[in-house]
């Protein structure tokens, strides 16, 4: 327990703490988790000390951050792992565990040994037991060779101190497994029965926060990972809530992965931090109430399905505050990877607001701005329920420096009133200025074989459509050079691909591969955009002067990547280089073949694998000595 200690002050100080009242418990600090294929789950659990039971808590924050282990290449499935609360005040200190998160992998097999993503969730509901010395378990299931690849692995918690918002009293599980999913000789509504509980003394309302993804496949449906079904959520026999289990996936944050990652899946994507459904119940009391999950009815000529659903119910007292509101996040302009899709941001800032009243937030005061420049004003009006989240959308440009910024926002007088706990209504986020560019662009873009399902908008800072290409007005396998003449000013352009799977997707072979890529006057590449990016790429720029000069931008492409003979390697650049490809082999890294391309500036070169046999194959392309490109090769498969 001491080298946990000193261990927690270098994390205090490394993370850097925003104020005196925040601090940071590292459980988990790049830990190598890799599978146990013989059990198909491997658990490693670290202690933590957390704030003391009389220490007052306003939020926690997990932050769950994935890297390549030092010694290993990042891991390929999309895995179903468990993040818990195992014991608390010493051996034997709980009488159950407690499911605090979910995480499911990525498919990690085209990552970089630099890459790293950065996840987060808000845990308060459990900070009743986030208290004194925890052990916290990261559960990493799967069956994936564990001897070349694996996850470097944080668990971080970020402790704010403060007067609660609502003071919780009790915590009570309801529902914690894996639920067999259309089983006619065993009805899913047999173990999902409705669960009767007292109101405490003293209590306003209880929070039902529950985590649901489904996973197996079976007849017809694909059930429970690749159907949609319904869920009904009742209290005291009345309908609260309707939702389909269900989550689309093009827009995923984290892209391209090696796998199917853009397939819309039974609430969860591949690499993707569960977001909880939370419900605020009304109680009387000291008099009992019920709640309870159903299913849409499903039966299955196969059953493989499991929906699992761990559910918490928390009492809470009355809201301390009338009027109070939180500002949650800044979704830009930011450097957050869960926001990396529209950042870098130069139109329109967006930010998450939450009220933590108990009265219903019709105003609210907004101050906002990057620093050094004039702040601006805003005035939102609407309807925010207690407990609710919004995100609010602020008029203008972002202005900012070239490089690093930052921005500023803060809430007040929400309903005109004095804010009931102004230390949350204020945040900071770092973010990079838009590029710069001259007033001539050149939007190139190469279709694929379904032109139908591609358009891209380019729009000013008054949201005025300046050039566009709409759905259906496009030629397969057709280049367009749009020349537009820019005044000064900030500009949006966005890629659109209705069918969520980009210009290319390896398992899309009737569609074959595109290209995008803003050019200049000159035809530079300015901007390349990943062929492989689900629904959409966003690019936010501005125009003026000085412009920025031209950076030895590159594109590269493989296609296809799952062959039976010959794979296509296309490249381009501003600048002539040196290039190296070499195809080895996967699991194993054996170099199988190797070329050497001097200064070339742009080529497109063939590799005819069909003399090796069936098996999967990495194409890595260095530069100057630095891999700059890595892509996965099915053979034969």
């Amino acid at each position: 327990m001491k080298r946990f200690l000193v261990f927690l002050v270098f994390s205090v100080c490394a993370f850097g703490a925003k104020a005196s009242d925040t601090l940071h418990v590292v459980t988990h600090n790049r830990v190598t988790v890799v599978t146990d294929p013989s059990k198909g789950f491997n658990a490693y659990k670290r202690w933590g000390i957390f704030p003391s039971p009389n220490t007052p808590i306003r939020k926690i924050i997990l932050h769950v951050r994935f890297g390549c282990p030092d010694s290993l290449r990042c891991a390929d499935w999309d895995y179903k792992d468990h993040i818990t609360l195992r014991r608390k005040g010493g051996v034997n200190g709980l009488s159950q565990d407690y499911e605090i998160a979910r995480m499911l992998t990525p498919y990690g097999g085209a990552f970089g040994k630099d890459w790293t993503f950065n996840w987060e969730v808000d845990v308060t509901d459990f900070s009743l037991l986030l208290r004194d010395s925890v052990e916290i378990e990261y559960n990493h299931t799967g069956w994936e060779p564990n001897n070349d690849r694996g996850w470097a692995v944080t668990l971080d918690f970020e402790i704010v101190k403060g007067k609660p918002a609502s003071e919780p009293v009790s915590i009570q599980k309801i529902y914690d497994n894996s639920y067999r999913y259309g089983d006619s000789s065993n009805n899913i509504e047999n173990a999902l029965k409705p669960v009767s509980f007292t109101a405490n003394k003293g209590v306003d309302f209880a929070r039902l926060r529950v985590v649901q993804t489904g996973h197996g496949m079976d007849n017809p449906d694909g059930c429970g990972e690749f159907c949609n079904k319904t869920r009904q959520i009742f209290f005291d026999g009345k309908l609260v809530n309707t939702k389909a289990i269900w989550k689309e996936c093009g827009d995923n944050p984290l892209y391209p992965q090696a796998g199917t990652w853009i397939y819309d899946r039974a609430n969860w994507c591949p690499g993707n931090l569960m977001q909880p459904d939370v419900f605020d119940l009304k109680l009387a009391p000291d008099k009992e109430h019920t709640v309870d999950i159903n299913m849409q009815p499903y039966v299955s000529t196969n059953p493989s399905a499991d929906e699992v659903i761990s559910a918490y119910l928390i009492q809470y007292k009355k809201a301390a505050s009338k009027n109070d509101a939180q500002l949650v996040d800044i979704i830009n302009p930011s450097l957050k990877d869960a926001y990396r899709r529209q950042n870098p941001s130069g139109l329109q800032p967006k930010m998450i607001v939450r009220n933590m009243g108990s009265e219903a937030i019709k105003s609210l005061s907004v101050r906002y701005g990057a620093k050094g420049f004039a702040k601006k004003n805003y005035r939102w009006k609407g309807i925010l329920q207690p407990s609710s989240v919004d995100t609010i959308s602020l008029p203008g440009t972002i202005e900012s420096k070239a490089g690093t910024n930052e921005f500023e926002a803060e809430l007040s007088q929400p309903n005109g009133k004095k804010d009931g706990f102004a230390d949350d209504n204020k945040l900071t986020s770092a973010f990079e200025a838009v590029p710069k560019h001259d007033s001539v662009l050149v939007v190139y873009l190469l279709t694929n074989n379904q032109p139908s399902q591609t358009a891209y908008t380019l729009i000013n800072s008054e949201g005025k459509i300046v050039r566009q290409r709409s759905f259906g007005s496009l030629q397969a396998n057709t280049v367009y050079r749009d020349t537009v003449r820019l005044s000064n000013g900030s500009y949006q352009f966005k890629l659109l691909d209705s069918a969520n799977n980009g210009l290319e997707f390896w398992a899309n072979s009737r569609g074959g591969r595109g290209k995008a890529r803003l050019l200049n006057g000159k035809g530079e590449i300015i901007k390349n955009f990943e062929a492989d990016f689900g629904s959409y790429v966003q690019y936010d720029f501005a125009v003026g002067e000085p412009a920025e000069p031209i950076t030895a931008q590159t594109s590269f492409g493989l296609y296809p990547t799952r062959t039976n003979d010959k794979t296509t390697f296309d490249y381009s650049a501003n600048y002539p280089e040196d290039v190296l490809v070499k195809i080895v082999t996967d699991p194993g890294d054996v170099v199988v073949e190797e070329h050497k391309y001097l200064q070339v500036k742009e080529g497109t070169f063939v590799y005819d694998l069909s003399r090796f046999p069936k098996g999967r194959f990495y194409l890595k392309v260095f530069i100057n000595g630095q891999e700059m490109f890595k892509k996965r090769i099915r053979l034969k498969e």
